[in-house]
């Protein structure tokens, strides 16, 4: 699957992710990070911050999108 969102259960920005993935129908492998910011190394190794979402689309080189409004426009001008 080439598409991965690093998310946490209860946060709006990922919900805001996952409703645009949803809404075009794109299959995606979803990864809870830790609550903790101090225990997100995965995702700071990644996108170079511990804020969710990110999301990785391997397929289009995007190795670490952070910020929920660029990740909806991304995805948007991608996939729609």
């Amino acid at each position: 699957m080439s598409i991965k969102l690093y998310e946490l259960d209860g946060c709006p920005y990922c919900a805001k992710v996952r409703r645009k993935l949803d809404k075009l129908g794109l299959e995606y492998e979803s990864v809870k990070v830790p609550a903790s910011h101090s225990k997100r190394e995965e995702v700071k190794e990644i996108s170079g911050q511990t804020g969710v979402p990110v999301l990785v689309d391997e397929e289009y080189g995007v190795e670490g999108m952070p910020e929920s409004s660029d990740i909806v426009e991304y995805l948007e001008e991608t996939y729609a």
